[in-house]
């Protein structure tokens, strides 16, 4: 007991030095900077938590929703009400110009049939815009995935507005909205197994760690060949500002330990590439935190 005692004192001092630690890193990085930071870090099968200032304010998801809509989706294929293998027709018609979706740049003519598990990775891997749509209007919108994510009982998030409103008015993207400490709280229960069934967790982690998107930001961070399961959510630019530049995602350190991590760029007057770095050298700074010998010391105890 007394051995356990030490421990856990020394347990929480090291986590106290190297939150503040963080933290000073963080804040290097974001000084000076025109934007909303949000920033959260969550060991998913260790120990540790960080949130910055902003880690609670609710900002406009962009494009991450679509990690939300996969769970959605996924929960009704666990039900029998959706099988990944049924066929999804996607007419030309829905084939929307102006927004970004490469199965589009691939089947310009529309008018033909993929698979819904075809459509998921469409969606989540290359972030496919018309395929967001082609699903949400296939489960009856936005509602459906809303209502899913307050049965699970996922906070500080919500989903009204599918990928077409938003291009139309642009304000309504503030109306999509979550916090990353909420972002970090539903991967973890997500790679817990506790939102969606194990099959289901499986699939759509494949699906984020075959993400094209973002490659500059949570991965440009981290060592080259780290597994990485993540989503992107990326605005335009409108009148200076740039409301959404973000990236939430899972890290696996080189002991097996991950980490969820989230930050979110948001009402930006600095360019994009600024913006991408910010992310890009707070994903730097976590990972060499989490990933210091003393840390591996805690995490591999027993």
């Amino acid at each position: 007991m007394k051995k356990l005692t030490i421990l856990f004192l020394l347990i929480s001092i090291f986590s106290f030095a190297q939150k503040a630690e963080l933290k000073k890193e963080i804040s290097k990085i974001t000084e000076g900077k025109k934007a909303t930071v949000a920033v959260s870090v969550l060991g998913i099968d260790f120990p540790f938590q960080y949130n910055n200032n902003n880690a609670e304010k609710k900002l406009p998801m962009q494009s991450v929703f679509k990690y939300h809509i996969a769970l959605a989706v996924l929960d009704l294929v666990d039900q029998g009400k959706l099988s990944l293998d049924q066929k999804v027709f996607i007419k030309k018609s829905e084939l929307l110009p102006n927004t970004w979706s490469p199965i589009r740049e691939k089947n310009p003519e529309g008018n033909f049939e993929i698979t819904l598990g075809e459509a998921l990775k469409w969606m989540v891997s290359e972030s496919d815009n018309n395929c967001t749509d082609i699903i949400l209007r296939l489960i009856d919108g936005t509602k459906t995935v809303q209502n899913f994510l307050d049965d699970k009982k996922i906070k500080n998030t919500q989903i009204k507005f599918n990928e077409e409103d938003c291009h139309k008015n642009l304000n309504l993207q503030y109306q999509n909205y979550t916090t990353t400490k909420s972002a970090n709280n539903t991967l973890k229960v997500f790679f817990d197994k506790e939102l969606i069934s194990k099959n289901s967790t499986n699939f759509l982690y494949k699906l984020m760690v075959e993400t094209s998107t973002g490659k500059n930001r949570l991965v440009a961070g981290i060592p080259k060949g780290t597994e990485v399961a993540h989503r992107t959510g990326t605005s335009f630019t409108e009148n200076g500002i740039t409301p959404a530049i973000n990236n939430i995602g899972i890290v696996t350190l080189p002991n097996g330990k991950k980490y969820a991590i989230s930050v979110f760029v948001s009402d930006s007057k600095e360019n994009f590439g600024v913006n991408e770095k910010i992310i890009s050298d707070i994903s730097k700074v976590v990972y060499e935190s989490l990933n210091k010998p003393k840390s591996g010391f805690f995490f591999n105890w027993k």
